[in-house]
């Protein structure tokens, strides 16, 4: 049976805390109400909430700390919802990027909030305890996360194709722990491109002692150790027409022979097959099989290069710098806003990856704890050479994030402006202002 969302509230003012909590409970939402952060902060890292509803200035520290704290941590984290008495927009732009949710400004529309809590509750999946980070806060990636628990209960066999570098294997994993949850299912990772041919059958099937010069002793194949969980084979696309034919004989049969054995061994796992090639055009060149690409698109997750969704880079730069933080004792790294801007305006050819080894680098050699943009990007191309000379003026660097902003969430509500207004928290007219004034879509009303 499925547990009931509940739901967090930190808000150390009794009168609007108790405001709060009797709407919930008149709405039958679950919740429990916490007066100071660190409290709240116990009961984040142990419970699964479906949402937090944080007050911006609370008594021990803010809730900007908070989040930062249990981001630190490496947990995942539900929507978070921050609300303050003392509005500003650049700190609303700041926590947005962080990954919030939303910010709203008292006094507030409780309906609306209502409203929005149920929306995140029921978007928000079922989240084992050992569940690491989301995969993204871009609405592409929220839009994957929300799928994952729907495909890990009915489908077997998913295809993600993506850049290289983009978090296929991530997406993988979370599929399989989804799968397989609470029980410690096995996890195996194929690199096709990185398996000789003449060893690939052996490596993938097995073998028995014997079955070839240097084969001294039987040996699992990465098919039978994926027996009762998920095996990953990651580039399929490199793989040879000849393999081709045998794994596609496999995955119909579920069961495979060692080279050098004689009776067939079954195997029943889940298969999570992931490219950055285009296998369509390799099946029309004749690179790959049709009745194999058929048998493993049965369900397809496209992830998109991180240019394609740009919330993720400060997101992903503040977990890899934390991350970085934590290996090397107990500093604290930041970026200066020279830097995020850069980070923001990189093409990232090599996605995630890149992300990451440019700021391990920076984390590295960088001798000052507020990181520059030349740190980063010192084999970058020239024009990111003087980038802290060219840092942006604030209004227009908080027009940028209020646009990348309004985007993603015209993109989450699928264009529907009515429906963008209220998750904004503002009216109709005054988003078609600031689409207008911004240069998102068009600059006239149309029905939604």
């Amino acid at each position: 049976m499925t547990a009931t969302p509940r739901i967090c509230l930190v808000e150390d003012d009794p009168i609007m805390g108790e405001s709060l909590c009797d709407r919930f409970a008149l709405e039958g939402i679950a919740h429990d109400w916490y007066r100071d952060a660190g409290s709240a902060l116990d009961a984040i890292s142990r419970l699964n909430y479906a949402l937090v509803i944080s007050d911006y200035r609370l008594p021990d520290m803010t809730g900007e700390d908070l989040f930062e704290r249990l981001l630190k941590a490496r947990r995942w984290l539900p929507p978070f919802i921050f609300i303050t008495g003392y509005g500003s927009i650049d700190k609303a732009v700041h926590l947005l990027k962080l990954g919030a949710a939303d910010y709203l400004t008292k006094p507030f529309d409780l309906d609306r909030l209502v409203d929005q809590v149920r929306s995140l509750c029921a978007a928000t999946p079922p989240v084992p305890e050992s569940a690491e980070a989301p995969l993204g806060v871009s609405p592409a990636m929220r839009r994957v996360q929300e799928a994952l628990p729907r495909l890990a209960t009915h489908a077997r066999t998913l295809l993600v194709t993506g850049e290289s570098g983009v978090g296929k294997e991530h997406v993988a994993l979370a599929y399989h722990r989804l799968a397989h949850p609470g029980r410690d299912a096995p996890f195996v990772a194929v690199n096709c491109g990185a398996i000789p041919e003449t060893l690939m059958e052996a490596e993938l099937f097995g073998h028995e002692k014997g079955a070839f010069t240097g084969a001294v002793r039987q040996k699992k194949g990465f098919f039978e150790q994926a027996h009762g969980g998920t095996l990953f084979l990651d580039e399929i696309g490199e793989m040879p027409l000849a393999m081709q034919v045998k794994l596609l004989r496999a995955l119909q049969e579920r069961r495979v022979q060692r080279v050098g054995g004689e009776a067939p061994v079954p195997v029943d796992m889940a298969l999570v097959c992931a490219t950055h090639r285009d296998l369509k055009e390799m099946v029309q060149s004749g690179a790959f099989r049709e009745d194999l690409f058929y048998r493993i698109n049965v369900i397809q997750l496209r992830i998109p290069p991180l240019r394609e969704r740009r919330e993720d880079i400060l997101w992903f730069a503040r977990r890899f710098l934390a991350e970085c933080d934590a290996a090397q004792g107990n500093e604290q790294h930041s970026l200066s806003p020279a830097a995020e801007e850069a980070l923001l305006q990189y093409p990232w050819p090599g996605n995630l990856r890149e992300l990451r080894h440019s700021l391990e680098r920076a984390c590295i050699l960088s001798p000052a704890r507020v990181i520059a943009a030349d740190a980063i990007f010192e084999d970058a191309p020239a024009a990111f050479a003087g980038v802290e000379a060219a840092t942006p003026r604030l209004d227009e660097y908080l027009r940028d994030c209020e646009r990348h902003y309004i985007r993603g969430a015209l993109e989450q509500e699928q264009g529907h402006v009515g429906n963008t207004a209220a998750r904004l928290g503002i009216s109709r007219k005054n988003l078609w202002e600031k689409m207008k004034k911004l240069g998102i879509g068009e600059t006239r009303p149309a029905p939604g």
